[in-house]
């Protein structure tokens, strides 16, 4: 009898088991083809606050790309600007943040990723690094409100944005005394063309998710670029010399690559002060993952309009 008994209970085990085994088997099969198979937003047009508009820009050739453009006037009463402060910590420059948590901790009204930064890894879901305050290290010149805390290598220059105290905007030429400063690589465009600065390698040609930040050519817009990837049918990312092309069809008449693949974030404050995030960031290979990043750029603004 006990052992009838001990052979239902082994049965019905396995058959729980089964079933546990088989949800779990639909619920990850279900992400991966919403992953693969998420329609694309539409495009628009929308004033996010006085002076600063979003472009949405959806395309389907030469692949499917969700592009965000966002246009900030530089002579905008009551606009201004923040790098993320220095935040020293057993001898690296600053604590890993997203840009959703930058945004909310210096009450932005826009933000989007920076820099380069090291260390970072990713090898799987969990082991990857950094996670949210860890230390890092920006790669490049960067500067807040004065503060200088990252130095530009002399064996390895990058281009860098330099904000003036009032708005004004150089690449690789500040404006006055240092003020705010984020640098990238590579020089991207150049007078209004494509750049010789990029190379033929495999990271500048692979299809990416990119971050990129340009000026036109009276130096009186800012413009950020965030190109969505790694995400079939949805938005499947551009190489360098793509990038590039996108930003001169906006009218960037300079422009510096930023920190992409799963860095590429871009987030607003939202009409109850929370962050809302724009784009598709792919952090993990998830879409809608932020990753923790070494450094942001954002932006004090006024006369929230509506959202995208």
């Amino acid at each position: 009898m006990r052992l009838i008994c001990l052979s239902r209970v082994l049965r019905l085990a396995l058959m729980a088991l089964l079933v546990v085994v088989a949800g779990v088997a639909l619920l990850v099969g279900g992400f991966f083809f919403w992953r693969d198979h998420r329609p694309q937003p539409v495009n628009a047009r929308v004033e996010l606050f006085d002076g600063i508009t979003f472009i949405r820009d959806v395309r389907q050739q030469p692949r499917p790309l969700v592009i965000s453009v966002v246009q900030i006037e530089l002579n905008t009463p009551g606009l201004s600007f923040l790098v993320t402060p220095s935040d020293p910590v057993d001898g690296h420059e600053v604590r890993a943040q997203t840009v959703s948590q930058f945004l909310h901790q210096h009450d932005l009204q826009l933000a989007i990723n920076g820099d380069f930064f090291w260390p970072w890894w990713y090898h799987t879901l969990f082991d990857y690094y950094p996670h949210d305050n860890d230390p890092t290290d920006v790669n490049g010149f960067a500067a807040s409100q004065g503060q200088v805390y990252s130095e530009e290598e002399e064996t390895d220059p990058r281009p860098t944005l330099f904000l003036s105290q009032d708005n004004r905007a150089g690449i690789d030429q500040p404006i006055g005394a240092v003020y705010n400063a984020i640098s990238g690589i590579p020089l991207i465009v150049e007078d209004g063309h494509i750049s010789d600065q990029i190379k033929p390698e495999e990271y500048y040609a692979g299809l990416h998710p990119r971050t990129a930040l340009g000026l036109d050519r009276d130096r009186k817009t800012l413009l950020l670029f965030i190109v969505d990837g790694r995400q079939p049918n949805y938005s499947e990312g551009v190489t360098l010399p793509e990038l590039a092309q996108i930003v001169i069809e906006h009218g960037a008449y300079t422009a510096i690559n930023l920190d992409g693949g799963g860095s590429s974030t871009l987030a607003i404050e939202d009409s109850a002060g929370r962050p809302q995030i724009l784009n598709s960031p792919i952090h993990a290979s998830i879409p809608g993952m932020e990753r923790p990043v070494g450094n942001h750029l954002g932006v004090y603004a006024r006369n929230r309009s509506t959202s995208p």
